[in-house]
């Protein structure tokens, strides 16, 4: 679905219970706008350049530790030198 419209990928990615790989940040403000618990989004965020390499790398040395989370629902961030991680939905129980 590499053509596909943005829409529609995070559809078919919650009808079937996906996680969504990205590095698009579109994903994340659909996520904000349905105020949705799912899917989740694995997002890159300037990691290596975006080489695929290398974000294979860094997707499979953090995956084990975001498991549980992307489960639940969540957005994890990946960056070179860190990850960072949001339950969804996003907003709820921020000030």
């Amino acid at each position: 679905m590499q053509a596909g419209a943005d829409e529609e990928i995070f559809t078919l990615a919650a009808f079937e219970q996906c996680v969504l790989v990205s590095a698009d940040t579109d994903f994340g403000a659909i996520l904000a706008q349905r105020n949705a618990a799912l899917p989740s989004l694995i997002l890159f965020r300037r990691a290596s350049q975006r080489r695929p390499e290398s974000q294979v790398a860094l997707l499979l040395a953090n995956l084990p530790a975001m498991e549980p989370e992307l489960r639940r629902g969540c957005v994890a961030v990946i960056e070179e030198t860190r990850v960072r991680v949001r339950r969804l939905p996003l907003g709820v129980g921020e000030d």
